[in-house]
């Protein structure tokens, strides 16, 4: 254990995508840790490496952190780049985030003598390639001193896999603001919002485990007075666009591609829909929380701990029709959605306390630095006999 007082200095490791939540957990838990010492490093292709929208957070944020800037394939570089930051600043802990991370994680490590965390923010499965490297992740993670769950159902698909539960822990994500919430003239100005409509907003990766394929079904059923407002970007923009067409809303859905700290731009929107298959601990839910709108969302993952009935419109997965239903009872019932968004701040002040999710993070780390002291020490004369 360390000693009580004294700072535990830890790098972060990732390789960011645009507009992940991974990236928001990254940078509030650094937020935190910044006066005892961290450091991120973040790998990056040569196209992304010009201006990332995580490294221009990291650094509007006063977070040092070093970009490690690889072609895809070129992993004796990474190494060789991320061993050099380890010798440099000789960190306590290595705290890693993501498939790749955790792959590169675990070699260095190792060659530097220095204790493994790995947070597991979720599993999409969405393809075959997918799959198969979230299945060589939970293999690497066998090895972890420590591992992070950030929601309860985690917990049983990471055991199945083989990783001890003596090292697994359940810590849902906390929420530390990065930025003030824009008010909602500004905001809708900033997103070029001009209407008297009710809006819906949607943030997230557009992959097939966010289900805005699931979203744009929902706007077809519907009142036809809501406007539904897309954030983010992937792999399936030009096939949702399509559907959007097919469906007879295209006219009702603004695209805004990636944007920027988008959470101190959710007061723009009436409503925020979280229509995803599968999740961990959603931080666009916090922020959403934060912001103080109403929330509809699918029971899924870690879902259900973050908010309650009580304070947000909860459906199953893949039931379009019963997210447009939520969407009318919000536009019809204002008092009640009104309850449930104030009853979510105070869930969100409580619940999620930036204090008590930094604290049992760096319960973690202790635990991670005493199990490889555990390893390192040597055999008792008894037991050697």
């Amino acid at each position: 254990m360390t000693e009580p007082g004294k700072s535990i200095r830890v790098i972060h490791l990732l390789a960011p995508t645009q507009g992940a939540g991974l990236e928001q957990v990254v940078a509030m838990m650094s937020i935190g840790q910044r006066p005892v010492g961290v450091h991120v490093v973040v790998v990056l292709t040569p196209e992304e490496a010009v201006e990332h929208p995580f490294t221009r957070r990291l650094q509007d944020l006063g977070i040092p952190f070093t970009r490690v800037v690889v072609k895809g394939r070129e992993y004796l570089r990474e190494y060789r780049e991320i061993s050099e930051v380890l010798d440099r600043l000789q960190p306590e802990i290595l705290h890693t985030h993501g498939y790749r991370a955790d792959l590169i994680g675990l070699v260095l490590a190792r060659r530097h003598g220095i204790p493994l965390v790995s947070t597991v923010h979720g599993f999409t499965g969405a393809r075959l390639r997918i799959r198969v490297n979230e299945r060589i992740q939970c293999f690497i993670l066998r090895w972890a001193n420590a591992v992070v769950a950030v929601s309860a159902p985690l917990v049983d698909r990471l055991a199945s896999a083989g990783i001890s539960r003596q090292r697994i822990h359940t810590v849902p994500n906390g929420f530390l603001p990065t930025a003030e919430v824009i008010d909602r003239g500004r905001a809708r100005d900033k997103l070029g919002i001009n209407t008297s409509r009710p809006m819906a907003g949607w943030v997230g990766r557009l992959s097939p485990e966010k289900g805005a394929d699931v979203m744009l079904e929902a706007l077809s059923h519907a009142p036809s007075s809501w406007q539904l407002e897309m954030i983010g970007d992937g792999p399936l923009r030009d096939d949702l666009k399509r559907r959007a067409h097919q469906l007879g809303i295209a006219d009702r859905v603004h695209w805004h591609g990636s944007v920027p700290n988008a959470g101190a731009l959710l007061s723009a929107f009436d409503v925020l829909v979280l229509s995803s298959r599968t999740e961990g601990t959603p931080i666009v839910l916090l922020e959403a929380m934060h912001a103080g709108i109403p929330i509809v969302a699918t029971r899924v993952g870690g879902v259900p701990h973050v908010v309650t009935p009580a304070e947000a419109l909860l459906v199953p997965s893949e039931q379009p029709e019963l997210i447009a239903g939520a969407l009318a009872e919000i536009e019809t019932s204002p008092t009640a959605a009104a309850t449930r968004t104030r009853l979510a701040r105070e869930r969100l002040s409580t619940v999620f306390s930036a204090a008590s999710w930094l604290a049992a993070i760096d319960a973690v780390y202790n635990a991670a630095i005493a199990s490889r002291r555990a390893v390192l020490r040597p055999a008792s004369k008894t037991a050697r006999r």
